[in-house]
């Protein structure tokens, strides 16, 4: 909107660079171009503001496929005012003199024109596509045909109205048949779903028992290994007890040739000392026989002699020395001459 200022029954007008302004004066064109800024009087001015910038119209419209599918078509055209001294002469941009604001309702007549249109061809395109392919291809298609169809509409070209561009949004079935729609897809996705859970268990169980399968295998040959073990520690105590066997054998042996020896020469000792015995009493028993017995019970009575004790005094009975006397008379008789009896008491 313009932006009008009054003083002193002047008025001043000044413009945006995206808006186009068309100033008559007396059925004269005085001013006409973008983004002006002039003074006029209001009653002799008529004015006209045309936006001259890209301008974007949404559109929401319903549509019927070849299969009597309702859909909902949501688009949006972008256009401009390319002549607008031809659209200013066509729809009413007049503008009031003391507001700037326009008299009729210039936009939404031009966005009329364009909806409908758009939906003609749309509607065109849809009734003759099932309700599948809408889905599928059909914003392309219906993009096609709208854009085709706004460009050679001549009421446009004869507005000086230009198309920029055409988009489709979306192609939307009833909340009932997209539900329905839906089902088959949500059901193929859970059943994927449910494939790959199964998959990824089966793949868990796999991997589970390939663990236990290692952990088997690693516990059979820790027995084997465990086996031999046994079997090397086995053999181990029964060489250790075959040598200590062996050993004891060679010392049992050492020690019984020790002993044998030793028995041999203790024998050999004792019979050599027995001999020398024998021996030494053979000849103190030949000495002995070549010696007369006076000399023998003179040695006999100096050896109990000095084997006895001390003795102090000897009392000899009249028997004892009768007797003495009568043995030494005998002894006498053989030659010997016998001493003489004792006196008296010896002490």
């Amino acid at each position: 909107m313009a932006d009008i200022v009054r003083r002193f029954g002047w008025r001043h007008l000044r413009s945006a660079p995206t808006t186009h302004i068309r100033h008559h004066r007396r059925g004269e064109l005085v001013h006409d171009g973008t983004g002006l800024s002039f003074w006029f009087r209001a009653l002799t001015a008529a004015l006209c503001e045309v936006p001259v910038d890209d301008r974007e119209e949404s559109m929401v419209f319903h549509a019927r496929t070849a299969d009597f599918q309702d859909v909902t078509v949501q688009a949006t055209v972008t256009y401009r005012i390319a002549d607008p001294a031809v659209a200013a002469e066509r729809i009413d941009f007049s503008i009031d003199p003391d507001t700037g604001a326009w008299r009729g309702a210039p936009l939404p007549q031009i966005s009329t024109l364009l909806t409908e249109t758009a939906q003609q061809h749309a509607l065109d395109v849809l009734a003759r596509t099932p309700l599948s392919a809408a889905l599928v291809d059909g914003v392309s298609a219906v993009r096609g045909r709208i854009a085709d169809g706004l460009g050679d509409e001549p009421r446009l070209s004869a507005t000086g109205i230009a198309l920029v561009a055409v988009r489709v949004v979306a192609i939307r079935p009833e909340p009932e048949v997209e539900r329905a729609l839906r089902t088959p897809a949500r059901e193929q996705i859970q059943q994927d779903a449910d494939r790959a859970t199964y998959e990824r268990r089966a793949n868990a169980v796999q991997r589970e028992r390939a663990i236990a399968e290692n952990e088997l295998a690693s516990k059979i040959e820790l027995a084997r290994q465990e086996e031999l073990l046994v079997e090397q520690r086995g053999t181990n105590a029964r060489r250790e007890a075959e040598e200590k066997a062996a050993a004891d054998g060679v010392r049992t042996e050492a020690e019984a040739l020790r002993t044998v020896r030793l028995a041999t020469a203790q024998a050999e000792a004792t019979r050599a000392a027995g001999e020398a015995r024998a021996d030494a009493q053979s000849a103190w028993l030949r000495v002995h026989s070549e010696v007369d017995p006076a000399t023998l019970h003179a040695l006999t009575g100096s050896r109990l002699a000095e084997n006895l004790p001390r003795i102090d005094s000897l009392t000899i009975s009249p028997d004892v020395l009768t007797g003495l006397l009568a043995k030494l008379g005998a002894a006498g008789g053989t030659g010997h001459e016998s001493p003489a009896p004792p006196t008296g008491d010896r002490r």
